[in-house]
């Protein structure tokens, strides 16, 4: 249900269209701050539509699918302690971790966003699958929007950056609704390569599909160890409660990685690195390291940097599963944000 909304920045011509060049920071212009979306009144209307900013953020241009959906989830969260069980609870943390590592971390992000290493068709199929059912959007869509923000970190054109504000950045982005038939335009800039592959077009297809089946596999599961309450039960933990701390565990990245924490790197934008993001997110919360060489399947750069994600792509890779596989291992220079 994520990122459903997110266009492509209005450019000349001239912009690439080369999926790689979209992996990476577009050079500083001179003199250009890190500052988004101006939004004067003479900015146009399909600009506005082109780059949603917190102006945009108004009843009429709310995306009520999701607003709705993200609702749900947060309240689902305020009744779950009324129905716990130890059973639900351990699903709730085996999905976590599945959605969020391995869906979202390994599967979206470093594998189909960075192309950081190959999957052997069958895996690739299940961690995307496991993705769907993260909540977060289809493949398709939350890889154009990451190679976006790559491209624009922290620049006019970042869908998610804190200077628009914090809350901007970690929730209230996914609220703004825009034109359904930008999305091929976006797919078409930011995916091309990744666009009419038969299986990505499937997932696109039947993502709310996914959600449903697996809130009921889980209900079923739950009515099965332990009837009605258990049903009731498993939906509230591995579902509402699970869904909504691997929300916040990615949104994390896109707000609190840009505003707290160390550097290893003099990146052009404002990305950092934050040791207890790293832990809720499986290691995406080493975000200064992942903007300096975003093609790295790890994040961590430092011993002490654990990056649980690319424990779990060395052991593809061990397997046979998983090949190619990009790595960095700097000894990096500490340096800081210039004043």
């Amino acid at each position: 249900m994520m990122n459903s909304q997110i266009l492509v920045p209005p450019t000349d011509d001239s912009t690439t269209t080369d999926p790689d060049n979209a992996l990476q920071h577009e050079p500083l212009v001179s003199g250009e701050q890190p500052v988004l979306h101006d939004h004067q009144p003479e900015v146009a209307v399909q600009e506005q539509q082109y780059v949603p900013a917190p102006v945009d953020l108004k009843w009429r241009n709310l995306d009520w699918p999701v607003l709705i959906w993200m609702g749900a989830m947060h309240l689902g969260v305020l009744a779950a302690p009324f129905f716990f069980s130890w059973q639900a609870a351990l699903a709730c943390a085996i999905l976590h971790w599945a959605t969020c590592s391995i869906g979202i971390c390994l599967g979206y992000h470093r594998y189909l966003s960075h192309r950081s290493f190959k999957l052997a068709r069958p895996v690739e199929f299940g961690v995307l699958a496991i993705g769907q059912i993260s909540g977060e959007g289809t493949p398709l869509t939350w890889a154009a929007v990451h190679r976006l923000h790559h491209q624009r970190s922290d620049l006019k054109g970042d869908p998610h950056s804190p200077l628009e504000g914090k809350w901007w950045s970690h929730i209230l982005w996914l609220f703004v609704k825009a034109p359904r038939e930008q999305r091929q335009k976006l797919f078409q800039r930011y995916v091309p390569e990744l666009v009419d592959r038969p299986m990505l077009q499937f997932f696109e297809r039947t993502q709310v599909y996914w959600l449903f089946l697996m809130a009921g596999a889980l209900m079923g599961l739950g009515y099965l160890i332990g009837g009605p309450f258990g049903a009731v039960s498993f939906f509230f933990w591995a579902v509402c409660v699970r869904m909504v701390i691997a929300y916040h565990s990615t949104w994390f990245v896109n707000s609190a990685t840009h505003l707290w924490g160390y550097r290893n790197y003099d990146t052009r934008d404002a990305s950092r690195n934050l040791w207890w993001v790293a832990m809720l997110a499986y290691g995406e919360g080493w975000h200064n390291n992942h903007h300096a060489h975003p093609n790295a399947a790890n994040a961590g750069h430092r011993k002490w940097e654990l990056d649980p994600t690319f424990w779990v792509i060395r052991l593809l890779q061990k397997c046979g599963l998983a090949t190619n596989v990009k790595e960095h291992w700097p000894e990096p220079k500490k340096t800081s944000l210039p004043e």
